[in-house]
């Protein structure tokens, strides 16, 4: 067979592939075809108004889009595993804080704490106390303030006072007679102690001379105040009071202010905080006066704070003082000095107020290191950035909350004060006959 016999043979056996292909591609395509047609159609009398509601044929489906998911990402994973896992990640976040917390004291309490000094290792920096000197605390940070390098300089008004701050026998703590209650005299004694920052100063004979520099002002008001009924109170005692911690505090700094605002340096205010947070029956005197000395040191800081001065309000608990004076705390006095004070008290008004004044003297709690003090005091006259509140001692941030959130009714409870609605008042009877008794012994 020859080779054009085997081409036309070829030829005749792809006729049915191609024919069958060819087939294929027309009925698709006439498919198509149709079906638009026939969606067209269905879609037109689906929307004709003149062909009856029930004659009409359902409108073609529409096709599914299909929306591809997005892939979840590690943020994503990370907040649906938290919302899945609640309280492990509260129990995780308060791990992690308390551990932070716990590193970031320690390195805090164990961290040098020094003044700066000059290349001769002459102190340069000044600390002025304005308290009294025969208070625990007051005593306490001139002599650790002292260790740590400061220049102390203790506001006194007497010569005992100049006394007993002399009789610390250190070098650099030194008495700074100044009247308070003469404005004429506080101010010379204040200029004149101002040309101590502006005249040169030597560390020894020879050496460079250098200047002083005013770190910061504490004023410590007297932190012991009379408790007792107001009834009782006398008004002279109120005056005494209100005019020894409230007007001397405000004379005190309104001598220092000049030479605070031109020298930049910081004042720190010192108060109770205890007694005030809880304002509790029988203590009005405090409750008042450091209410007052709040409102004080809050309004002084808005006003220093535009020109650059730092203002910082320590609230003190109860503190141990046993190493430079016995134990000092800002509550009552013991049962035994309550019923002291009961039995000065006229025959009404023990009648009225004996049970409760003694029911809430009891024993104050164990106070805490006076070192915690010293550290604030230092990091608020020497920290870039000094907070403004700060809660120091034993129940000083704890009572404070109380006082904010607990009802009045349940912290007189807590004090063990009792109504006389429920039996538990006074009356002319056995009560009475028991204090007379006392008061004969």
């Amino acid at each position: 067979m020859s080779s054009d016999d085997m081409y036309f043979l070829d030829v005749l056996s792809s006729i049915p592939n191609d024919i069958r292909r060819y087939s294929l591609e027309v009925a698709d395509s006439i498919d198509r075809h149709v079906e638009s047609a026939a969606t067209v159609l269905r879609e037109t009398l689906s929307s004709s108004p003149w062909i009856p509601q029930s004659a009409r044929p359902a409108p073609p489906p529409r096709p599914r889009q299909v929306v591809p998911t997005p892939s979840k990402s590690v943020l994503n994973q990370a907040q649906a595993w938290v919302s899945r896992n609640k309280v492990l990640t509260a129990t995780i976040i308060f791990s992690i804080g308390a551990v932070v917390v716990y590193v970031h004291r320690r390195h805090n309490k164990h961290r040098k704490r020094r003044a700066r000094r000059t290349e001769h290792a002459a102190k340069t920096e000044v600390v002025v106390i304005a308290g009294s000197p025969n208070e625990p605390i007051c005593k306490s940070l001139a002599l650790d303030l002292e260790r740590r390098g400061f220049i102390i300089y203790v506001v006194v008004n007497t010569v005992e006072e100049e006394q007993l701050v002399q009789a610390q026998s250190r070098k650099d703590i030194r008495a700074l007679n100044i009247d308070i209650i003469d404005p004429t005299n506080s101010q010379t004694a204040v200029d004149k102690f101002r040309d101590e920052f502006f005249s040169g100063h030597f560390a020894f004979s020879g050496s460079t001379p250098h200047h002083l520099h005013l770190v910061g002002v504490i004023l410590l008001p007297d932190l012991s105040y009379p408790a007792g009924p107001i009834e009782t109170t006398p008004p002279d005692l109120w005056s005494d009071a209100l005019n020894v911690k409230i007007l001397g505090t405000v004379a005190t700094a309104q001598a220092f202010l000049p030479l605070i605002t031109e020298l930049h340096a910081r004042l720190l205010v010192l108060t109770p905080s205890i007694i005030p947070s809880l304002t509790p029956p029988f203590h009005g005197i405090e409750s008042s006066i450091v209410a007052a000395l709040d409102a004080f040191t809050h309004t002084l800081a808005g006003e220093l704070r535009p020109v650059g001065v730092d203002v910082c309000h320590f609230k003190l608990g109860i503190f141990d003082c046993g190493a430079v004076g016995g134990r000092h705390h800002l509550q009552t006095n013991g049962a035994k000095a309550a019923r002291a004070d009961v039995l000065s008290w006229p025959t009404a008004a023990r009648t009225t107020y004996a049970r409760d004044y003694v029911a809430q003297s009891t024993a104050p709690p164990r106070g805490s290191s006076l070192r915690g003090l010293h550290i604030a005091v230092f990091d608020a006259l020497v920290r870039p950035r000094p907070s403004r509140v700060w809660h120091v001692g034993s129940g000083s941030l704890l009572y404070d909350a109380v006082g904010k959130w607990v009802p009045r009714g349940v912290i007189g409870w807590m004090l063990g004060i009792r109504s006389a609605s429920n039996g538990d008042g006074f009356g002319e009877g056995s009560e009475v006959a028991g204090w007379e008794k006392v008061e004969r012994l």
